[in-house]
Order: structure tokens, then sequence, then C-alpha cells
């Protein structure tokens, strides 16, 4: 990569002595004439950015070191102060403010023990991020004299700003104030950076007059709604359940690239995908990246992040290698639900930070590259009861699986009965990539049980009648125990076109975007559920009420659930056409793009199933509409301006510089007195360059003209339309003749990194 004037000045200087200073000055300065793709690629080649990770040591010795759980609590605190955490924890009570000094107090020491200096409330504004305002423990005394304080009232709640986070209307910019409050279900954490450390206090976000305004509380809200019907429910079966948690299991997907790659990648820095791009000639069809050797470079990456994650009790179990070439995998053990919420959001954080001191960039989209699969977030869900049992997990009696189908059942009516509101969940800018794009789950929601449960419905809703004596009732409960067991013995019975499949003892939400907060979709998840149940145990009552025993009453109302719920499932092929058709005979809604899915969070079912578990106001529902509207067309305009800036200062100044180039290569043919056959190839090449560039230069003109006319609109979700529908339009268009550019402009002329040095070169 030695440029030809550095070699002949360097020899013309070292045999006249001169300075090797001079020689360096003018290595730079040959650089800097270069592109930003030939200066990456050089400094990947000769630096390979090798990074020491300390040798691996037992995970156990150091898991959850910069966490301060109950056992930490315990050491630290009074058996009145720990009581009072330990119920909050359990209960979600408030803290008690005497308590609560005793906590800070306990705290402060903690983390001062650990060489903490400043503490943070840690929280999930409507941003699609985390947000912190870090403050010291140091203090001045009103005589002057310094000390480090962290009372109470501080751990407890903060006025942050929050005019500046997105409130969908429900505050005014001058209206600053607004509360974080500590979340004690989700234990404090240090957070290390370079030679710094910081006490985070993970909280929730609430405006002045105490609407929400972050991820995290509708989640706790909708926790607290599902366990009050799952309890009343298992009261049928077993009086000693007293409490339900929603337990979640996520799957990370990400893709790895070269820093000064994917920095000299201008689409890459502001919007996380590549806008322009060919397809290598090797992609993904050898099928030999998944499960592969993990290269060792992200290798040293992935164990470097998995300490940070692990000394913060995320209890990471898998790596692996995805489908596409430099797309991989983490996932953790299954925690309860609003830890595992904290948890993704942190490991994200953390995974992000951490790359760039191996000088890498961790790419969290839906679909950075073109052609190759995108990345997803499975949401792997189920329910735990307070006695240890799984309830989406089949059991051993006819008891525990009478519950089991209980509440299979009124998982599956739930979906089918609010599929709209859980596509609105997963609906994204960057996901409306990859929902039906052949490489995941489509936009239509459907859910895959498998042959074995579905023989079960099959036979349920085949047996059950209004009218079965004692007879038949134990036969089916004996029928019902005798087929459940079987489906573990199946493990190829899986479906990966399905958006929402049972696994077992669990069901996967597969739809769910990699960049996404897992707290909205499980916020739905949750809320949809205990709405199901509630009526579920209203309509077991009726019959109970009429004389039916608990029994019947229980299997006739699962009866009525399967056979009015059965048109959301399907066992086919979820990325065909035939699906398609055969969806849109079953009523089933096929939404697939971001505004017009959102509208179902405003439909009055929505907003009475909303309100009724008190997860969100009217009022809160709205602004959250407002936002994500927002959020799409504010990202579809980022698109759209970088893929204008990159097209009229990357893509035509290099294939206008190679035409050039060959205009000058066919006049001096011509001159010399070739015949045109000779220079006939180049002539065609010159005037395919020329094709390309004006589609590509009257789309970008078409697409500014639109965007001028979109951002006229005030009303949101017309906005959004229209940035869908006629921004967004031309996308592709100037994609594709960008794409064939890259194959014709030489090589040397072309600034942006391609995808086989993105994919490939690490």
């Amino acid at each position: 990569m030695e440029h030809k004037k550095y070699r002949k000045y360097r020899k013309k200087w070292i045999k006249n002595e001169k300075s090797e200073k001079k020689i360096v000055f003018l290595h730079l300065k040959i650089l800097k004439m270069q592109s930003l793709r030939l200066n990456a690629l050089h400094d990947l080649f000769s630096n390979g950015w090798s990074k020491e990770v300390p040798p691996s040591k037992k995970i156990t010795s150091f898991f959850g070191e910069n966490v301060f759980d109950l056992k930490k609590a315990r050491e630290y605190l009074s058996d009145e102060a720990y009581k009072s955490l330990l119920s909050s924890v359990k209960n979600q009570t408030k803290i008690d403010r005497r308590m609560g000094d005793q906590i800070s107090s306990a705290l402060k020491s903690w983390a001062e023990s650990k060489g903490v200096t400043h503490y943070t409330h840690w929280f999930q504004p409507l941003t699609g991020a985390t947000a912190e305002k870090h403050d010291s423990f140091f203090t001045l005394k009103s005589d002057g004299s310094a000390i480090e304080e962290f009372d109470g009232a501080a751990l407890i709640q903060q006025e942050p700003d929050a005019s500046s986070f997105p409130s969908g209307g429900i505050r005014a910019t001058f209206e600053a104030r607004g509360y974080t409050a500590w979340d004690p279900s989700s234990p404090p954490f240090i957070i290390e950076m370079g030679n710094g450390k910081t006490l985070c206090i993970p909280t929730i976000f609430v405006s002045y007059t105490g609407e929400s305004l972050d991820a995290k509380t509708p989640l706790l809200k909708s926790t607290v709604a599902l366990e009050k019907a799952a309890v009343d429910v298992c009261q049928y079966f077993d009086k000693n359940i007293t409490g339900v948690k929603a337990t979640l299991g996520w799957e990370q997907e990400y893709f790895v690239v070269d820093a000064k790659l994917a920095n000299s990648r201008p689409d890459i820095m502001m919007t996380g995908r590549t806008v322009f791009g060919h397809a290598p000639a090797k992609g993904q069809q050898l099928e030999d990246h998944y499960f592969g050797a993990i290269p060792e470079r992200v290798y040293s990456f992935m164990r470097d992040f998995e300490n940070e994650c692990y000394t913060l009790a995320i209890p990471l179990k898998t790596r692996h290698n995805e489908v596409a070439p430099s797309q991989f995998e983490c996932a953790p053990i299954f925690e309860e639900v609003n830890l595992a919420v904290d948890h993704n959001t942190l490991m994200m954080d953390v995974m992000t930070r951490v790359a760039k001191r191996h000088n890498l960039t961790v790419l969290l989209h839906e679909k950075p590259f073109a052609k190759i699969n995108g990345s997803g977030k499975h949401n792997n869900w189920s329910m735990a009861t307070n006695t240890g049992i799984n309830l989406l997990g089949p059991g051993k009696t006819p008891k525990t699986n009478l519950m089991f189908l209980a509440f299979f059942v009124n998982t599956i009516k739930a979906v089918h009965d609010h599929a709209a509101l859980l596509r609105a969940s997963i609906a994204s800018a960057g996901n409306d990539h990859r929902l039906g794009a052949n490489e995941a789950p489509p936009a239509i929601i459907s859910i895959f049980i498998g042959k074995y449960l579905t023989d079960v419905l099959n036979e349920v809703e085949k047996r059950v009648g209004n009218k079965f004596d004692e007879q038949d009732e134990a036969m089916l409960k004996l029928d019902i125990h005798k087929s459940i067991p079987e489906l573990m013995l199946d493990n190829t019975d899986r479906n990966r076109t399905s958006p929402f499949a049972f696994t077992g003892n669990k069901f996967e939400f597969r739809a769910v975007g990699s960049s996404e907060n897992c707290a909205g979709p499980m916020t739905v998840l949750n809320t949809i559920m205990a709405e199901t149940l509630t009526q579920f145990k209203l309509d077991v009552d009726e019959l109970i009420e009429k004389g039916e025993k608990k029994e019947i009453a229980l299997m006739q109302t699962i009866q009525k659930y399967i056979v009015e719920s059965k048109n959301i499932l399907f066992e086919g092929d979820g990325y065909s056409a035939a699906w398609e058709k055969e969806a849109a005979k079953r009523g089933l809604p096929n939404v697939k793009t971001t505004p017009l899915a959102l509208d179902a969070f405003v439909t009055k079912d929505s907003e009475h199933v909303f309100e009724k578990h008190l997860i969100y106001s009217k009022k809160e529902l709205e602004a959250r509409h407002e936002i994500l509207l927002e959020n799409y067309t504010k990202k579809i305009q980022i698109e759209a301006r970088i893929i204008g800036d990159m097209a009229s200062t990357y893509i035509l100044p290099a294939a206008i510089k190679y035409q050039n180039v060959l205009i000058k290569n066919i006049r001096g043919l011509k001159e010399i007195g070739f015949d045109e056959s000779n220079y006939a190839a180049q002539k065609l090449i010159a005037q395919k360059i020329s094709e390309h560039v004006n589609v590509i230069n009257t789309c970008v003109k078409a697409m500014i003209e639109a965007r001028k006319v979109a951002n006229e609109i005030t009303n949101s979700r017309e906005k959004a339309i229209a940035y869908c529908d006629n921004v967004k339009k031309y996308f592709d268009e100037i994609r594709y003749h960008v794409d064939k550019l890259e194959l014709l402009v030489d090589d040397e002329y072309w600034e942006l990194p391609k995808y086989r040095e993105l994919l490939f070169l690490r």
C-alpha cells in the first residue's frame, strides 16, 4: 500500500541523509490525499488491531461484583433496612424515607470501597437509548468544609430536565420538570469507563404531572396486571400460588466490523446501516458462517465485553456466529422480565463501548447490509409462579397439564385478539427492512405450536362439548397427560419463519428488532395476556355459577378459546406468497409499514385494554403514538439526506472522475490511429456510467422535492406516511444505480469501503 511518491522521495532523502521526520510527514500528507477507505485499509493491514484480554477465570469468582444485589445488601444493611428493601423488591412497594437514608448510606459505603466518586439515575427515555446525569458524592458544608454525601432523597428521587426528551406533547418545552424514581427491583450497579467509576441507580422516568416518559414504567405496570390476572387463574389449580412473574430470555443478534472501515462510511455513522453497497461475490450462500469458528479478533472482543457483563450480573450463556458474514449472537439465562430488559439495554451499551477498545464497531441496526440476513432480538417469554412452576411448561400430572393447557390456550387467544397491537409493538424504520424480507418473520402475526400440540388442541376441540360425563372428563384429562409430554421428544419440530413460536416451555417472539428495547413488546404481551386471563376467569366463573363442575367449566372455556383463535395458528412457510393469500382469507392483519402499523395503539379497543389495566392512559397512548411516528419520520429523513449527500459528494464525483479517465484513454487511442473497435469497450463503460449518473442525479432531485413537500405536513401520521410512500420509494432506485456504478468504477476511485471489505476483513 506504500505510495509510489513516498518510495521515490524516501530513497532520495535517505541517500542525502535527510531527517526521517520529513519522510513521516510526507507519508502522512500523501495518505491524507487518499480516501478514508484506502487509509482504513492501510491501517487494517498494517496494524491488525490485536488487543490482549486477561486470561479467563472462573466466572462465578467475579459474577455480579459490580452490582449491589441482595447478598451485598445483607452485608451492609441493618435487619430492618434489609427487610424493607426485600419487601420493596418482592412486592414493588415504596421505600420508606427513613429506610432510604440507611440504604443510601450503605450504597455509598459499598460504592466508595470500589473507587466510585459519582452516582447517576439511570433511566430509559423514549429515545431508544439510555440516559444518565452524573452527580458527585462530593459537596460542601455550610462552613466550607468538603464532605462525601449521598442521602435517601438523592437515592429515591431526582428531577432531571424532562423538556429535552420525547414526550409526544405531554410536556411543553418550558415545562422542564420531570422525576426519576428508584426501581428497587433492579439493583444498582457500577459502570467502569476508563479510570472512572459511576454508581448507576435504575429508575423510572415520569413527568411532573405523573405521565410515564420512559420504557420501564409501563413495563412494571404490565407485570403487576399480569400477575394479578395469572394468580386468579392459578387459584383454580393450586391455592399455594400467590405470585406470578413474567420471564424473558432474549437473544441478541449483531454485526461487528472494523471501526475505521465503518467510520469511512457516512451512512453507517449517521444511520447505523449501509444505504449503498453491491453484494460481494461471496455472501452467505455457502452457509459456512453459522456456528463456524469465531474470528480471533471478534473472539477477543466477545471475551472482553462478556467479562464486563458478568461483573454487572448479566448472565450471558452463549455466543456464536450467526448466518450472515460478520454477524454474531449472544444470549443469557432467562430472568424476571424487568431485570432482563434492563440487562439487555445495559449490555447493548457495554457491547458498543467495549468494541471501541478493540477498534471495532457494533452494528445493532436490523438491516445494516442488503441481500444478507438482518438482525433480530428473539424474546423468549414465559410465566413463573412463586412455587417454581413454569406455566408454559408441560407438567407430569393431569392437574399440572390442565393448568399448562389453560395458560397455553390463553396465550394463543391473546395473540389472536390483539395481533395488530403486537405487530405495532415491533414497528420501526429499521425493522421494516426485516419483516417479510424472506429472512425474518413476516409482518403477519401468526403462531406456530408444532404437530403434537396441534393434535392436542384438535382433540380438545372435538371431544369437549356442552355436556360430558365423569368418565369423559377423566379420559380427557388422561389423554392430555399422555399427549403433551410427547412434544419434548421431537427436537426438529420448529418453524423459523414464524413470528411467534412455541419452543417447548416458552413462546419465542421472533419479530422483535435487534436495536429495540424489549420493554415495548413485553409491555404489550404482558398486557394482552392480563386482559385475556381476566376474561377467561369471568367465563369460567360464569359456567361454575350455572352449576358446572370446575374442571368441566375450565375445559369448555378452553375449547371455546381454541375455536375462536385457531385462525392464528399456522404451521407452514411464513415467507411464502401463498401464506399472504391464506392469511387474508383468515382475516389476519398484514401491515407492512410502520406508520400504518402504529395505528393499532390508538384504537378504541387498545385504549380500553391499556386503561383498564392501568398501563397507559389515553393521553399517554396518544403521546407514544406521536413519539413513534416522529421517530420514524426523522429516521427516514436522515436516511434520505445521507443518500442525497453521499450520492452528490462521493458517488457522482468518483464516477465522473473515472469517466474522464476513460475519455482521455479513448481520445489517446483515437489520436494514435487505433480503430474504433479497439476502444469500443471503453466507450460502452463510459456510456453506462453516464446513464447511471443521470438517473441518480434525477432521483436525488426528485427525492429532495418530495422531502420538501413532506416537511410542510403538520399532522404526524400524514407526515410519516408521506415519508414512507413518497420519499422512501426513491431509496431502492438510487441504490440500484449506485451499486451498478460500484462495479464499473475503478476500485482506486471508489471512496466507500465495499461489502467485501466490511464483511470479510477483520
